[in-house]
Parts: C-alpha cells; structure tokens; sequence
C-alpha cells in the first residue's frame, strides 16, 4: 500500500462549493444573527464575546421546546459559578422525540448486518410503555437509572425513558468487568438497573448473568433490576424482564419539565490514575451543546442518518443520541467494528441506511489502511457527507488516504473535546476546506486558545490548550465527597479562572489546531516538549507494527523516549527502519532510544491507549485502576520490561 507523504498540489484537500456553504446550517444561522459569516474568525469572536445572545440564539435557531425565560447568560467571576437559562423549563426527552411522526427516528445494527428499525411514532410509544413500568417502580425526577446496555433500540428507549422523567442516566458498557462497572455506577446508587443478560463481540457470544449477579450484590440502594435478553434470579432484589416492565397500555409519554441545569447525564472518566471521575451534566447545557454542534458543525441536516462507532460507556453515545433533537435518524451498532472476513462490514451498513455522517477512530481508519481497503471501489456512499473522527490524533497521511481511498467529494473533520465536557472545543465545518493534520476551527461559543506557561497566547508553539470563557456544557459537578472542589482542582488550579484542558496543543496562523496528545503524556527529553502523537502518526504506518505505545522513563535526572511495539517481525531491520521514518519525517530528538517488543498494548474499554498505565507498570509501580482497561494482563509484559532486551 502507498501512503502519500506530501500534501497534494492545492493546500486543501477538499473545499466546500458554493451550494453546500449556503444550504448549510451555519449560513441559515448566521442570518438568523444578522452575523456575517465570513471571516469565520469574526463570526466566533462574537459567540464569544455576546455568549447570553450567541446561546440564546442556538435555542431559536435548533427550535428548542421548552421556555427559555427571560434571562440567558449570569456572568460571575469564577467561571464554573457562572449560570446559564436561570429561568428555563424543558425536557430533554421532547427534545428528542420531535419531527414527523412517520420519518425513521433509528436502525438497529450488529455484525449480521442490520436488523430493524423504527419510527418515531414507535418510538414513543415504547418510550411511554417504559416510561410507565419506570413509574411503577417508583422512579422520579432525579433520581437514577443505569444501564449495562448494549447500543441499541432497546438501550436507546431506556435512556429516553429515563430522561422523559427528569431522572438522571447514567450507563457502562457490557464488556466492562464487575470491579470497572462498580467502581463506576457503584458511585451513583442507581435505584433501578436495566442489565443485558447477554452480548456478542467477534462472532462470539458471552452470558454474563454471573457479572450482573455480582454487580447488583455490590449496588447500595437499588430497588429493581430490569434484565434485557432473558429472565435472572438476583436473590434479595426485585426483578423484571424488559418484557414485563413494558407490559402497560402507555402509549403517549409524559415530559416531566427541569431546570437547565438540572442533571441529565453522569459519565466517567477512564479512570486509569484512579477510582473514574463521576461527571455530572446538564439537561440543557447537553441539549444545547449538541445541536449547537451536530447543526453549525456536522451540518447535520433533517431525515440524515448520524452514526459513531461507539459503545454505551463513551461520550460519544449521548452525543450521538442527541441526533434525533436535530431530526436525523441514527445508526446503532453493537458489535466488532470489523470482521475476519470482511473488514469493511460497518461500510455495509452504512451503504445500506444511507449514513450521512460516519463518526469512526484514527484506529479503525488505519486498520482499513494497512489491509489496503479501497471503499471507492465496493461500495457506493452515495448519501455519505462526511467522516468524523476523534478519540486520538488524526495523522497527516490518514486525510490523504480518505481522499484517495474513499471519496473525493466530502467534509472530513477531526473533532476534540472530552467527556468533561460532554463536547468538542475544536471542529470542522461545512463552510472551511480540509487542510491535511489541521482541526478546522474552534468551535462556536467556545473561547479557545493555547496558553504557554507565562499565559501568553501563542501560536506555531506546542502548548496548554485552553477556553477562557463560561459554556453551558461545563459539569454541574463530580460526584462525591468533595465534588466541587475536585472539579475546580482539575481544570483550573493551573490558571485560576481558564479552564486547562490537559491536551497539548497548536493553534496555526490561520487559527486551525493540531492537537498532540494528552499533556500530562507529554515527552520532556532534554527539556523539548513532544508530543506522542508525532511519534505515532510515523510508526502506524510502519507495515509490520501491528501496535504501539510510547512513553518516557527517567535517565540520568532526564528521560529518554522509549517505544513499545506488537509486531511478528522483531529484529534489527525494524527498529532501524522505525527510527529511520521518525528521524526524517518528525525530528531526530523524536527517536526513542529504546524499542522494546511487547505482547500487547493497554487500552481503556473505549480503545484508548494507556500510556500512563504502561509507564507505571515499567516503572513497577502499582497502577491503579486495572479495572479501567479492556486488557489489564497487556501491563505483565511491562511490569518486566526492563528484563527484555530492547534494540
């Protein structure tokens, strides 16, 4: 396979035509402000310098339903004290459950292909008959419902379900184990638990009755467990099948109304330095936040098909279930990403719906790279209008790859954000051309910028990225003792007053970004920071290193850059080749001095590398969440990595 290394003759990969730009939402919205659109640059400035107008604005544009009150934005001095809709009443459920009654509001998807999908009118209906055996369990507004659900109608219709009743979801993904969905949901004290009995990953099957068992015996306070897939004896609990909590005559819900900034949602963080942050959101501040996005970002149009590769533990999930607020009908999948003999599967059944927007990884697009896949040649993607990607980096030679590979004519935007924010800071749109390794833009309302140490914006330079200004999607708190002060601790002990990220970053002339990897992953050698996605961006497109991960261990009151690598071909030749590729296409002072070959590499549930639990377990120290990790026995082979021999 060849990967192209130079830029092709225009700077851009791709620029959007005149019609797209404006039969685009943020053309409509723009003279819905009375705001120019062009420069970009002018347009942001003023979403963030009149943030009460710029918000309110995003509720009239998205038609929000709900009353919005008569203030929008409370400035306050600390950033996080700052209030949003004071006055507000919504739902976020009739948010969702919006548009034609007959258009498809989802289609359900696993490694056999697509199964079924579903109306809104059904849709509700199976929301109002959930909804009812929720009341009937006593569920009310704030309390919470979890989920170990797979991502599907049924897992879909539970959370709307929830939310309909000002009740708080909160969700893990089957796969995780019984001390990772503790060590998670344990912290919320669900009252009721809606647990699949059983799913299939790989053309395998896994029951996990026993998991849910032992789940439940270390649950305090719940009341009721509902089983998906089957009937489970859980002694001393209340128990239903989904079946029997459904078997009412609803069938038109009720929208119980909260404040804005009631709770919605608690996600975690991965959790690999500890016990996983329990993050608390808004039911607005989400809403808004995601139209705002899927809208002025994603151009997420009515009747498109949204997909993300995702389970029910990532924050692209809830992300992906707000698409039904802008009208789009939206794409489960549960399953293997791809399959041993057929690894454009997910491709399949994007062809088939019709998917309009294909959210994926930096991963899934490599695997796909290296097995040569050619898409423009199998398959139609016809209605395909864009890729998006987020989870990592998007290297330089992936943007080549998806032009050459897939389609010429589409918007592919890498997004970063996080789970703190349920969102992004920076995003493409439809109205910015592709520049190969570049983030487009930051992101409407968001104040962002790249800090170095004296506080100074910079540009050119590899720094904090930063946002200095209030935004409805901030967490309402972390839960637990000590919440509020754990979350300020966490994002602004650094720069009192600015939000700190943690992403390394670089904003360019032009005011697009690369973002280069956690900064608290950073490489330090001789004082240069690096970050360790410059360092991947080579080495995965090496043919023969199926995986890797890179970090730094101390040397001589220094650190040296080591590299860990799963590969079949291990010898001299390879890391000679290795360093050869990091030297001339990132910097000699990238070269690791060490290259070790490992059985496999850390990755949280969700497919994130770990490389801080790789580094403390070469280190010998205790890393302190195993449970966090999709593959714990992978920190064996670096708890004895300084026995290996290294090249």
């Amino acid at each position: 396979m060849t990967i192209l290394t130079t830029p092709k003759r225009s700077s851009f990969l791709w620029e959007p035509s005149k019609e797209r730009i404006e039969n685009s939402h943020i053309k409509a919205f723009a003279d819905f402000t009375d705001q120019p659109l062009f420069p970009y640059e002018r347009l942001h400035l003023w979403s963030t310098s009149h943030l009460g107008d710029f918000w309110s604005s995003v509720w009239d544009y998205a038609g929000v339903i709900g009353d919005k009150g008569d203030q929008a934005y409370v400035p306050s001095f600390s950033m996080p004290d700052a209030e949003w809709f004071p006055n507000a009443r919504l739902n976020f459920a009739e948010n969702l459950l919006r548009g034609s009654l007959d258009r498809i509001a989802a289609y359900e998807a696993s490694e056999t292909g697509v199964h079924h999908s579903i109306t809104l009118r059904e849709l509700k209906m199976e929301v109002a008959k959930a909804q009812q055996g929720l009341k009937d369990l006593g569920v009310q507004k704030g309390d919470c419902v979890a989920g170990i659900t797979t991502n599907n109608i049924q897992g879909l219709v539970a959370l709307i379900a929830t939310a309909s009743l000002g009740a708080i979801w909160t969700s893990c993904s089957p796969d995780f184990g019984t001390k990772g969905i503790v060590d998670r949901i344990g912290q919320v004290r669900p009252k009721v638990l809606i647990a699949t009995l059983a799913y299939q990953y790989k053309e395998k099957p896994f029951h996990i009755e026993k998991k849910i068992q032992e789940t439940t015996e270390n649950l305090e306070g719940l009341s009721a467990v509902i089983t998906l897939n089957g009937e489970a004896d859980l002694p001393g609990i209340k128990t239903q099948t989904w079946e029997e909590l459904c078997a009412n005559d609803a069938d038109v819900p009720d929208f119980t109304q909260t404040a804005f900034n009631d709770p919605l949602y608690i996600l975690y963080t991965s959790g690999t330095t500890g016990l996983p942050k329990a993050i608390v959101h808004s039911v607005g501040g989400t809403l808004l936040q995601h139209v705002k996005e899927h809208q002025l970002h994603c151009d997420v149009q009515q009747d498109d098909v949204l997909f993300w590769y995702t389970n029910t533990a990532w924050m692209m999930y809830p992300w992906l279930v707000s698409g039904l607020a802008s009208e789009a009908a939206l794409l489960l999948y549960d399953g293997s990403p791809v399959q041993s003999d057929n690894l454009p599967h997910l491709w399949d059944v994007a062809d088939e719906v019709g998917v309009t927007h294909f959210g994926t990884s930096p991963k899934y697009l490599e695997t796909l790279a290296k097995a040569d896949v050619q898409l423009k040649n199998t398959h139609s993607l016809t209605t395909l209008k864009s890729i998006l990607s987020c989870g990592a980096p998007l290297a330089p030679e992936q943007y080549d790859w998806v032009y050459e590979t897939l389609k010429e004519d589409l918007l592919l935007a890498s997004i970063s954000g996080g789970t703190e924010i349920i969102g992004c800071f920076v995003m493409g749109s439809p109205v910015h051309p592709v520049k190969r390794g570049e983030i487009a833009c930051k992101a409407l309302g968001m104040a962002v910028d790249v800090l170095d140490e004296r506080g100074a914006s910079v540009y050119k330079e590899k720094a904090d990225l930063v946002c200095t200004q209030p935004f409805p999607s901030m967490p309402i708190t972390f839960l637990g003792e000590g919440g509020d002060e754990r979350y300020r601790n966490s994002y602004f002990s650094k720069r009192p007053g600015i939000w700190t990220h943690g992403d390394l970053a670089e904003q360019t002339i032009e005011e697009a970004f690369i973002i280069y990897g956690r900064a608290d992953t950073t490489l330090n050698p001789g004082g240069v920071r690096i970050g360790t996605a410059e360092i991947y961006r080579v080495v995965e497109h090496v043919q023969e290193v199926e995986d890797s991960v890179v970090f730094g261990l101390p040397k001589d009151h220094d650190e040296e850059i080591v590299l860990c690598v799963v590969t079949k071909h291990f010898n001299e030749e390879l890391a000679k080749n290795i360093r050869r590729q990091i030297r001339s296409q990132a910097s000699p002072r990238h070269v690791p001095k060490r290259i070790y070959q490992v059985d496999e590499i850390p990755h949280t549930i969700n497919g994130k590398k770990v490389e801080g639990a790789a580094k403390t377990a070469a280190l010998g120290d205790f890393v302190k969440n195993e449970a966090s990790l999709r593959n714990p026995s992978s920190l064996q082979s670096f708890r004895q990595l300084t026995e290996k021999e290294y090249l």
